[in-house]
């Protein structure tokens, strides 16, 4: 029993010494931080404000290391993101914001299942945005080495935006990575492609008008095309070559007309209304991520709508929930 007490008097020890090297770590890089801040055009005077009561948070490095999207299984990812609890909910949303959906459905020609699916599935239709602060988290993963110059950008940007009285930083609350508002829109993507829809000079991203306006906005800038297929799924033989299986979201890979891969889906008479020219690829989205996995299942056959979602979200996953929970969206209103 002593042994066992000295143990965990010397791993919290250890613990209590990493948190504070990193704290002591990540003001230093602050500092430095600030400089390259300056440099980039952001004021002395907005940096002190916003980024002075910035935190290094532990919490979101364990988060980055450990998302659903690497460890779930494609059937339980999509399962839990497209129940009919979901369904249900959104159904209600749209009852209550009709007007303004068909606004934005017939402006931008982005179908309203789309918007509702990706709305549920970012933020619970908008009930839950997150409640980190977001430029710790953003100055957190700055700071963290394994990806850094992507937050570094995502920060200077969001710090940009401050600067000019595009967003009030006190209203940054949002996920650990440092997405915000009801589609939880990254810094980068906020600069791009978010839009005042009510023109209240004032880009409010958990306003249903600005935040749907914003999303459609974006799915239509990035090449969503309407009432285009996004995926089936398929059951492969044993005999297709595997360079033709895509295991990475990062990019599809070995595309060709869906007539080429016919020979390859045992199920095609259930996709024989599809045009045979159409380029597809093939995705096997357990296959390197679930231990023990069937290599050829679950595989789908995936089009360029679904590589927008992709754009959106670099998941095989989450493209597959969006795609599902859009097309039972479809049953439904």
């Amino acid at each position: 029993m002593k042994k066992i007490k000295i143990f965990f008097f010397i791993t919290f020890f250890l613990i209590s010494n990493a948190k504070a090297d990193d704290s002591l770590n990540f003001e230093k890089w602050k500092r430095n931080f600030k400089e390259r801040a300056i440099i980039n055009n952001i004021s002395e005077r907005t940096f002190d404000l916003v980024m002075s009561d910035t935190k290094f948070l532990p919490n979101v490095i364990k988060y980055d290391r450990y998302q659903p999207e690497f460890y779930e299984d494609t059937k339980t990812y999509i399962s839990k993101r497209t129940s009919k609890k979901k369904v249900n909910k959104g159904s209600d949303f749209y009852a209550k914001n009709k007007d303004l959906i068909k606004l934005v459905e017939d402006k931008f020609e982005i179908e309203k299942e789309l918007l509702l699916s990706l709305m549920g599935i970012e933020t619970n239709f908008g009930t839950y945005v997150g409640k980190m602060d977001i430029l710790s988290s953003l100055a957190t993963l700055s700071y963290d080495k394994r990806r850094s110059e992507f937050f570094t950008k995502e920060l200077l940007i969001l710090l940009r935006l401050i600067d000019k009285n595009q967003i009030d930083y006190k209203s940054l609350y949002g996920s650990w990575a440092g997405a915000f508002g009801f589609f939880q829109f990254m810094p980068s993507t906020i600069k791009n492609h978010a839009i005042d829809f009510n023109k209240d000079n004032y880009i409010d991203l958990k306003n249903s008008e600005d935040a749907y306006a914003s999303a459609a906005n974006y799915l239509k800038k990035i090449g969503w095309q309407k009432d285009k297929p996004c995926f089936y799924k398929i059951n492969l033989s044993k005999e297709i070559p595997g360079k033709y299986l895509n295991v990475s979201a990062k990019k599809i890979k070995n595309k060709r007309k869906l007539s080429f891969f016919k020979k390859f889906i045992e199920n095609y008479d259930d996709i024989d209304f599809l045009k045979s020219n159409q380029i597809v690829a093939i995705i096997t989205p357990d296959k390197d991520i679930i231990p023990g996995s069937d290599t050829l299942k679950p595989a789908y056959i995936v089009f360029e709508n679904y590589e927008i979602i992709l754009q959106w979200n670099r998941s095989l996953r989450f493209a597959l929930a969006v795609c599902t929970l859009k097309d039972k969206f479809k049953n439904e209103l």
